[in-house]
């Protein structure tokens, strides 16, 4: 039963504390009518404060896996459990404590931003009345709206109507923040700024569940991530390890690229890829100074050579043996 707290305000009971992650699941499946299979047992852990990138292609199981994880819909088998308590059976007890804006917000477009939030907020039982014009200033100011909170959700662009449901999300403090493609639409300063509201989100103790089909995104904003292909889990952990798993690209600066080229594949060097005064190979397994010195003694001009530090798309790419969006 919910409590009514000293300020008047009544709050959902807290959810149990079973000491594991923020999100945790177990074999979690989903297979739709028709047999297709968009999920295939999947076993997630989201650490307490981190920020976590959920990365895959489109059409990897993302979304679907959102949905499950906020009790929109069921799921055809295993387990999942959010803030301690298992999804979908506890979603009353769970989601006031969560801000969510999936695949894209709910607006009424004949009405002012202001007042979509106005809307939200006021279908909020645990919100305060008498505060809710102080909160719905607040969040519109937060996402960087408040100059254009009367106008009419319609004239909103595709990007602000994104910073507008982050706005809903945002109204009440939160223990989780669960994110689907939050940058899509943004400009490149609009990006910028919600990564920027992320990693304050983050600081202040708010864990942050991100999906993306961005290996950019993921790579700049969060501390952990987790990979998935086709309905399944490839690899997830700290973005930092993920990436130190690979190995990184050996480079070459010259204004000689096709003599430098020609000179690794002679010495067994794979995967040599050839941009403007760049080359760029699989890094070889013998000394890198007798490859450097075999380019000099070919008369190739070097003016830069070593390995640079693997990325996120580097461990993609080892781990599926294909790439996808990197920023968009």
């Amino acid at each position: 039963m919910d409590e009514p707290s000293a300020t008047g305000r009544t709050t959902a009971r807290e959810p149990e504390d079973a000491g594991q992650g923020v999100i945790d699941t177990r074999g979690l499946t989903k297979r739709y009518r028709g047999g297709q299979l968009a999920v295939d047992g999947l076993d997630l852990t989201v650490p307490a404060g981190s920020v976590f990138g959920f990365l895959g292609p489109n059409g990897s199981g993302k979304t679907t896996t959102i949905r499950m994880l906020m009790g929109l819909i069921e799921p055809t088998s295993g387990t999942a459990r959010v803030l301690g308590r298992p999804m979908p059976r506890s979603a009353r007890a769970v989601l006031p404590h969560v801000g969510a804006l999936i695949e894209g917000p709910a607006l009424y477009g004949f009405l002012s931003g202001r007042d979509n939030l106005t809307r939200y907020d006021a279908a909020d039982p645990t919100a305060d009345p008498r505060t809710r014009h102080a909160r719905v200033a607040a969040a519109l100011d937060r996402v960087g709206l408040a100059a254009a909170a009367g106008k009419k959700a319609r004239a909103y662009s595709l990007g602000m109507k994104q910073r507008l449901g982050l706005a809903a999300a945002l109204l009440q403090p939160r223990r989780l923040l669960v994110l689907d493609e939050p940058t899509n639409g943004l400009d490149p300063q609009g990006m910028r700024e919600i990564r920027s509201l992320v990693r304050e989100l983050a600081s202040d103790g708010t864990t942050v569940f991100l999906s993306s089909h961005l290996l950019d995104e993921i790579e700049q904003v969060c501390t952990h991530a987790a990979v998935m292909v086709q309905g399944r889990l490839i690899t997830q952990g700290a973005v930092a390890d993920l990436a130190a798993g690979a190995r990184g690209r050996l480079v070459v600066t010259t204004p000689d690229t096709g003599d430098a080229a020609r000179v690794l594949k002679e010495r067994g060097v794979g995967d040599v890829v050839v941009a403007e005064d760049r080359v760029t190979a699989e890094p070889p397994e013998g000394e890198l100074a007798d490859l450097n010195a075999a380019l000099v003694s070919a008369g190739v001009r070097v003016r830069g050579f070593g390995v640079e530090r693997a990325s996120l798309e580097d461990a993609f790419v080892a781990l599926t043996g294909e790439g996808f969006d990197v920023t968009g």
